[in-house]
């Protein structure tokens, strides 16, 4: 378990099983929000955002949070774990809603409020985006460790065996 992926919908609470696990591996914690977005809520180029990935991905080892499904097949060749949180929807609505504001290390500014595009984001992210993600899990997942959480106990659970296996 050097180059991991945690990917699930918006809410699922992606950034702090991420963080978990650094904690845990010591390997570097790559944020694809802080990656994209900047303080003042523009974002980077195409370029500039695939430039940064691109260098992160040649490392020797790293965890890399987040979905941005342009970029999911790559990162999906590059890593050797794929740690899912395929929650379902009222947990990650109200993953998202309960950190609104919140001060986190993975954003740049602080969220005020859930607005209509991101819920639908989240209400749309089975019906489409997590069908890509088994469908790169099945043409990619073979000689990867892969694991599917279905809820946050399954996720606390996977932390705490790690710590005691320290």
């Amino acid at each position: 378990m050097r180059k991991i992926i945690v990917i699930g919908s918006p809410g699922a609470g992606k950034s702090t099983f991420a963080r978990k696990l650094r904690d845990i591996t010591g390997l570097p914690l790559y944020y694809l929000d802080m990656i994209y977005h900047r303080p003042d809520k523009t974002t980077v180029t195409r370029e500039e955002f695939d430039r940064r990935l691109g260098d992160i991905l040649t490392g020797d080892s790293w965890i890399i949070d987040g979905n941005y499904q342009r970029t999911m097949e790559i990162r999906m060749k590059e890593c050797d774990t794929v740690f899912f949180l395929d929650y379902p929807l009222d947990v990650c609505l109200s993953g998202a809603e309960s950190r609104m504001g919140t001060v986190r290390e993975d954003m740049p500014w602080i969220e005020t409020e859930l607005d209509n595009e991101f819920r639908q984001c989240i209400i749309d992210f089975h019906k489409g985006k997590a069908v890509q993600i088994y469908g790169l899990l099945e043409k990619y997942g073979e000689n990867k460790e892969t694991v599917i959480f279905r809820s946050r106990r399954e996720a606390d659970e996977y932390i705490i065996s790690m710590v005691k296996q320290k």
